[in-house]
């Protein structure tokens, strides 16, 4: 059965901000993400849910980064692995943007998190979302 396209979606978002990740600066993600995708031919209904996550990304990081420091206690996000910050980033976008409900944004970017990272990416990422999605009021 293949992926969901908000799966697919999140996926190729997942990408672009890797990319972006290991070589860029925020002004620039919006062209690192159309490189990728572009490189990729990721199908245009991909495209655009990557695209309204990464935009996100690219317009609120100062604003997602604080959040996200304020829920990692003991460990810096520039010290952070490439993986681990990046889901991260999409899954406080996705959580902003408030149309997925928070329990599947948790669960789809653990499995991200597995599938390009490790095992402990995953439970990693798990801990941080959940402290998020709690501390943005989206979970009780």
């Amino acid at each position: 059965m293949p992926a969901r396209l908000e799966t697919r979606g999140r996926t190729r978002a997942l990408q672009a901000l890797y990319a972006w990740d290991v070589r860029g600066t925020p002004s620039e993600l919006p062209r690192v993400a159309a490189t990728v995708w572009d490189d990729l031919a990721i199908k245009p209904d991909e495209r655009a849910f990557a695209h309204a996550l990464v935009q996100l990304v690219a317009v609120q990081c100062d604003e997602i980064d604080a959040e996200l420091s304020e829920v990692t206690t003991n460990w810096r996000l520039d010290r952070l692995g490439h993986i681990e910050r990046t889901v991260l980033r999409l899954a406080a976008a996705e959580l902003l943007q408030g149309g997925t409900p928070p329990r599947v944004v948790i669960q789809e970017c653990v499995r991200l998190a597995e599938r390009f990272g490790t095992a402990q990416s995953a439970r990693f990422v798990n801990g941080v979302i959940d402290a998020l999605a709690r501390r943005m009021g989206r979970l009780t």
